[in-house]
């Protein structure tokens, strides 16, 4: 609840529009942002990270049908497997497994970002 509350004033202040703008304006690309948005949910938990986007991109020029949500929705799902400490269900499995940190990255880590990207770039590809 905590981190939705301080979302929702970075929201008030206007900060998430403006990185929304900074975002813009370095990346350029709107699928390459939603990716590399995606890629932070290996670090931040993706339910604070999609409620951040909803507050960074206007939903009268991003309806709630836009494709920026649906890709945005696989990108923060699936981002959250590139590290284990992406998600609590990784964080799970790391104790119940007795999988280290640098474990998870050498045995599992290179097939999440295999599989991220390859998701990623067909439904990109598939709705281009």
């Amino acid at each position: 609840m905590g981190i939705l509350l301080a979302v929702g004033a970075l929201e008030a202040t206007h900060m998430l529009s403006g990185v929304a703008g900074w975002l813009n304006e370095t990346v350029g690309n709107m699928d390459l942002t939603v990716l590399l948005i995606g890629t932070a949910s290996a670090v931040v938990d993706n339910v604070p990270l999609v409620a951040a986007a909803m507050g960074m991109y206007d939903l009268q020029l991003f309806p709630a049908d836009h494709r920026l949500w649906e890709l945005l929705a696989f990108c923060a799902g699936t981002g959250g497997s590139l590290l284990v400490i992406g998600s609590a269900a990784g964080v799970a499995v790391m104790g119940m497994e007795r999988l280290t940190f640098f474990g998870y990255i050498r045995q599992t880590g290179w097939l999440a970002l295999l599989g991220y990207g390859a998701g990623a770039l067909s439904y990109i590809a598939l709705n281009a």
